[in-house]
């Protein structure tokens, strides 16, 4: 399904930048080739470009969010603060003792007082 997406996602972001680079800017840009005989008058190519491009930037907004809901289906929420919290004491109903400075501790102060070989 993501692999489908990806493809879709990438064709339309293929016709979007050729249907922006074929617009008349005021430099002329690649579209100032077009005789007055062509297939469309200037008018009507202006106006169908521009109806193009916003389909295909609609699609390309669609297919973004659609790639993005299915990425994060396949993740758990896992917040950074949880990786970062120190367990919760025991609940055996001793009194929770704090952790000696040689030991390895949880937390940044621990670590930092095991750095410095536990002087202060």
């Amino acid at each position: 399904m993501e692999t489908v997406l990806i493809v879709v996602h990438l064709l339309i972001v293929l016709a979007l930048c050729g249907t922006v680079l074929l617009q008349r800017s005021e430099g002329g840009g690649l579209g100032m080739g077009a005789s007055p005989s062509a297939f469309l008058t200037g008018r009507g190519q202006a106006n169908l470009l521009t109806r193009t491009t916003a389909i295909l930037g609609a699609a390309f907004f669609v297919t973004s969010l659609a790639l993005a809901v299915v990425a994060s289906r396949g993740r758990a929420s896992v917040s950074p603060l949880d990786a970062a919290a120190p367990p919760p004491p025991a609940t055996s109903g001793a009194p929770a003792t704090p952790a000696a400075p040689g030991n390895t501790g949880t937390n940044v102060l621990d670590q930092l007082k095991q750095l410095q070989g536990g002087q202060k």
